[in-house]
């Protein structure tokens, strides 16, 4: 199955909810240029306020993680982002999975409040998928996408 899957995953704490912190995390692109290397691929960025809001790559050929279900049928591939289980708020009604044809491409965005390990500090994260179907020129991810879901939530 050829699909070309790029996740960027934004990470913060409480101290970046508000002022010149939330408009650096704010700031963060969803997509970013693709390396070059023809599909099956994925490319993994992680952005966090650790690092103070500097992307992080990883690439891997090809993982699809249990996050998201590909499945090609009748030429169209169907992807369906599964949502953490961990992450709150819990979303009990979801969107459908998208079937997309050779050169097409989704975004889905979905966020997250979790809780901490120690103390019990919340942890928010924004995950956006961008996910070809076939291969696709690298500059593809920084247009607009054919489909798009949003399932942001409020996280307060």
């Amino acid at each position: 199955m050829d699909a070309v899957v790029q996740w960027v995953r934004t990470s913060w704490t409480r101290r970046s909810r508000g002022g010149v912190e939330a408009t650096r995390r704010n700031a963060v692109p969803v997509s970013f240029p693709l390396p070059a290397r023809a599909a099956p691929l994925t490319q993994e960025i992680t952005v966090a306020e650790a690092d103070g809001f500097e992307p992080r790559e990883g690439l891997s050929r090809p993982t699809y993680r249990s996050e998201v279900r590909l499945r090609l049928a009748d030429g169209r591939l169907r992807v369906d982002l599964l949502a953490s289980a961990w992450g709150m708020p819990r979303r009990h009604r979801r969107p459908p999975a998208v079937r997309l044809a050779e050169g097409e491409w989704l975004r889905w965005q979905i966020n997250y409040r979790f809780v901490g390990m120690s103390g019990g500090a919340w942890l928010y994260r924004l995950d956006t998928l961008n996910l070809a179907h076939g291969a696709v020129p690298a500059d593809t991810f920084l247009g607009e996408p054919t489909r798009f879901i949003d399932e942001r939530a409020h996280i307060w």
